[in-house]
């Protein structure tokens, strides 16, 4: 059994025992019933993810996948393809907007190089890749999550780097959807109009010379993707099969999240949609998946920046739902329906 498959047979079902102690306690704590809105459902969905009544997180890390593309030498970006080595420099340096969010909400940041300055095939012409190279950044997605794992994380977020990454992300996302890629494609990097209409006449072309068959994730990968969505897949894939809660950034980690689920529908409860990025398409992948973003910041920028900003929110769900005071505990009156429900033991 490849380490793919290993990984998928591994995925369980969110564990009902847990979230239900979850919510019976979310009903105890020192607030009207269903007072904090999201929050405590995000709480009950990590308790499921954990298979922990009060999940604790503690370390958190934003993976970064950064990879080159071919179709970027038909211009669909406002930045060369030099770009991507040069930003991958300054993660590392620490320069970057990640860096400072991250920074900012207590998480570390790691880099994988997924393919930079080796770019995937040029998508409107052929394939991106072979599907044994596909399933090869696949696996190194599942096995940098599991490290993270292994290391203390009990948070992981997906960010991506690569120019011309959001034209195989709108090939993706056409292909799942089965919709024109007018509908699915965005400026990316704030191309002019004429770069636009390019744009998507290549992703058209990438969808009629590819022909991606949505029942086929795997496949659809190989012929429009790219190596860092790959890893963002495998990224998802490894946090689940690892029982722990993944962080999905915008546009580029929406494709990936795509392509994971396809692999294995039971990854998507172990998912958090960070935020609904400007890319139209980003709208769509969100609706396939059945996720709702926490955010709507009007971001583009990917790197992870809405997936790290989305991870404060999800710890302070878990701190109100492990430290927050009950009405026993407080000496405060519950209301009389409150009082009068059943409370788990």
């Amino acid at each position: 059994m490849s380490t793919l498959q290993q990984a998928i047979a591994r995925i369980q079902p969110l564990d009902e025992a847990a979230m239900a102690a979850a919510r019976a306690r979310q009903d105890t704590l020192t607030k009207p019933a269903g007072a904090l809105g999201r929050l405590e459902a995000i709480s009950i969905q990590l308790a499921g993810i954990t298979r922990q009544p009060v999940p604790q997180l503690g370390i958190k890390t934003v993976l970064i996948m950064a990879a080159d593309h071919g179709v970027a030498e038909d211009g669909v970006s406002a930045y060369p393809a030099e770009v991507t080595a040069q930003m991958v420099a300054n993660f590392k340096a620490g320069g970057a907007a990640i860096n400072v969010l991250a920074r900012h909400v207590g998480a570390t940041v790691r880099v994988l190089d997924m393919g930079v300055g080796q770019p995937t095939g040029n998508i409107s012409r052929g394939p991106a890749m072979e599907r044994a190279r596909a399933t090869q950044c696949i696996e190194r997605g599942i096995a940098a999550a599991e490290e993270e794992v292994a290391r203390g994380a009990s948070l992981l977020a997906t960010g991506d780097m690569g120019i011309g990454n959001t034209t195989p992300s709108s090939a993706i996302v056409a292909a799942f959807s089965r919709l024109p890629a007018r509908q699915v494609t965005g400026r990316g990097t704030g191309v002019s109009d004429e770069q636009f209409e390019r744009k998507v006449a290549l992703v058209s072309r990438a969808l009629e010379v590819n022909h991606p068959d949505p029942a086929d994730a795997l496949g659809v990968l190989a012929a429009v993707g790219g190596f860092e969505i790959a890893g963002i897949a495998g990224a998802i894939l490894g946090a689940a099969a690892a029982g722990t809660p993944v962080v999905i950034d915008g546009f580029i980690s929406g494709a990936g999240a795509l392509i994971a689920a396809g692999l294995a529908p039971a990854c998507v409860p172990y998912m958090f949609a960070a935020h609904r990025s400007v890319e139209v398409g980003h709208a769509v992948a969100l609706n396939l998946l059945g996720l709702e973003p926490l955010l709507a910041l009007d971001l583009r920028l990917g790197e992870g920046t809405g997936a790290a900003l989305a991870m404060s929110l999800i710890e302070a769900a878990a701190k109100i739902l492990a430290e927050m005071a009950t009405f026993a505990e407080a000496g405060v009156s519950e209301s009389d329906e409150q009082a009068q429900t059943p409370q788990l033991a």
